[in-house]
């Protein structure tokens, strides 16, 4: 379910700002202003739903921004499709992740609980975007390329996502 707000362009540029700062994207700063606004709590269940539904977005925006030729902007949906990604799994374990170190160290748990140290290769390359949106310095050859690691890596942790959804145990 998606739900267009047309917001004053202060609170947008405030929700950018917060959102760079805390390194996560303006739309998971304003679902938790929200939600904390309206005294909601959203189970682990719910918040992964959301963070796998914000995922699928940024990803369905990057391709888009990759036919377009925005290599720079690309970079950013794609990191943002993957960290989003691993926080749904997270979160569908009861894990909050607050930071950028966080998101490493899950996912290299992750990787190890897995037996799967791709995991956390595929998430370099998509903190490697993340960094490209700053710098611009990726070719849009390379950014492409990437893109196809990022898509790996977001249906990897959709599958656990699912097992975890199913209540299958982790490991391979």
């Amino acid at each position: 379910m998606e739900l267009l707000l047309v917001l004053p362009e202060r609170v947008v540029r405030r929700l950018r700002e917060e959102g760079e700062k805390r390194g996560v994207s303006a739309e998971e700063v304003a679902l938790e202003a929200l939600l904390r606004g309206l005294n909601e709590e959203v189970d682990p269940v719910e918040r992964a739903e959301l963070y796998a539904a914000l995922s699928e977005k940024y990803l369905r925006e990057a391709n888009e921004l990759l036919a377009k030729g925005d290599y720079v902007q690309a970079s950013e949906k794609l990191w943002g499709a993957a960290a989003l990604m691993v926080k749904a799994v997270a979160a569908s374990r009861g894990v909050s992740i607050a930071s950028h170190g966080e998101l490493f160290s899950f996912v290299r748990a992750l990787g190890e609980e897995e037996g799967d140290p791709e995991l956390r290769r595929l998430f370099s390359v998509a903190s490697t975007l993340h960094q490209n949106f700053y710098e611009g310095w990726l070719s849009g050859d390379v950014v492409r390329e990437y893109a196809e690691d990022v898509k790996q890596l977001v249906a990897e942790l959709k599958r656990l996502l699912k097992a975890a959804h199913r209540g299958e145990a982790g490991g391979s």
